[in-house]
């Protein structure tokens, strides 16, 4: 008999909500919503809560009254508001999974609410990991959360991963993680032509449909950078053994490589519906509703090394995660600050990694020893950010 497991999506607007709501709806008997969470798009939370029918949704402080309003109709979906309400449903004693899918920093609270009430947290927020990566491993050691990965390259290599991966790499036979990357939009652009790319360009992936933050980072490929940082703290590895891989079909979704030659690879359509149905029914399997991957009419995998001056968001992110301490997490503040101004047209797509460089440079890294220490890196490396931008764009 298969137990009926009461999920909540943190983000459940996203394409990754998206995908993971049409997967739930797939197994009826095997699934239930329990919250939805939202920031500011309330007229779809709002849609999505009234199909779904939940216990709780979740908005931002000002969206909440207006969702109120919208769901007058369906008094039996509590609506909860800001990191508060988030920090509820991701820790509630009714939930069995979590689906961590809030984009940047703001994920970090309620996803970690759901490691320390031990849940099972299907983890697409890789900021999460980036920014707290020690206190945030240390927190699912002591709760005795089951951490899944859902982005397609760490699911990749899971998959790929002897079960017993956490004795170390080197004990279980692995010599280094091939993490693959399709290299975005401007993998063969003229250099001298991404001083004038547009945030319409920078969003239009040719292999994934995603928000347009998460899209500008694969056009820089810093979010082949917060990959690799996230590998490194999800599979016990060094930086030097994860390998950035160029694959522009998105077909090989990562590789892992072992000591006696083998190379064992994860291959799809590139839809996330397949990571997170993996991880859902882990350890089983379930129907996803994507198509079978028809190798003879792909015909070609190609593959490249990444070139850093090109993708010089890559060489920072490399370089943090080397470096230590609260790097990563002053490297992820300022990429997002620097995104956000070049999508709102205030900051030029080439001045991205110029202004994560600076911010780097300028304030050092620290060792944290609380989330509050991650915190307060995060908000000097906004506040740094948004003075160069000011200034870039002076």
């Amino acid at each position: 008999m298969v137990t009926l497991k009461a999920v909540t999506v943190l983000g459940a607007t996203g394409s990754i909500g998206a995908s993971t709501l049409d997967v739930i709806a797939r197994h009826p008997d095997r699934y239930r919503v329990f919250a939805l969470t939202a920031h500011a798009n309330i007229d779809k939370l709002a849609e999505l809560a009234l199909r779904y029918r939940p216990r709780f949704v979740v908005a931002n402080d000002d969206g909440a009254t207006r969702l109120q309003a919208l769901l007058a109709n369906a008094p039996e979906i509590e609506v909860l508001a800001g990191v508060a309400g988030l920090e509820l449903v991701a820790a509630h004693a009714a939930v069995d999974v979590v689906v961590a899918a809030i984009v940047g920093a703001a994920g970090l609270q309620p996803t970690m609410a759901a490691v320390e009430a031990g849940k099972q947290v299907l983890l697409a927020n890789k900021e999460a990991l980036v920014m707290a990566g020690p206190l945030f491993m240390s927190a699912v050691a002591e709760s005795g959360a089951v951490l899944l990965p859902v982005d397609s390259e760490h699911n990749a290599i899971f998959q790929c991963m002897p079960s017993d991966y956490r004795r170390g790499l080197g004990s279980v036979g692995v010599r280094k993680i091939l993490l693959t990357g399709s290299g975005g939009p401007f993998r063969n652009t003229p250099l001298d032509a991404l001083e004038r790319v547009t945030p319409a360009q920078a969003i239009a992936h040719p292999n994934w449909a995603m928000g347009p933050k998460i899209s500008v980072d694969s056009a820089t490929m810093m979010n082949k950078g917060l990959e690799l940082i996230e590998a490194c703290w999800l599979f016990d590895a060094r930086p030097e053994q994860v390998q950035i891989v160029v694959h522009p079909q998105s077909v090989i979704h990562s590789m892992v490589e072992y000591v006696d030659g083998s190379v064992l690879a994860q291959l799809g359509n590139p839809d996330m519906r397949t990571p997170i149905a993996h991880a859902l029914a882990w350890p089983e399997r379930i129907e996803s509703g994507v198509g079978a991957l028809d190798l003879i009419a792909q015909a070609r995998l190609d593959f490249q090394a990444p070139d850093f001056a090109r993708f010089p968001c890559l060489r920072l992110a490399i370089e943090a995660i080397q470096r230590g301490g609260t790097a990563p997490a002053l490297l992820n503040a300022a990429n997002e600050a620097a995104v956000a101004a070049f999508l709102d047209n205030r900051l030029r797509f080439t001045f991205i990694p110029r202004v994560i460089e600076q911010v780097l440079a300028e304030i050092p890294a620290a060792e944290p020893h609380t989330l509050e220490d991650v915190q307060n890196a995060d908000q000097q490396a906004r506040e740094l950010a948004l003075t160069l931008i000011r200034a870039a764009g002076n």
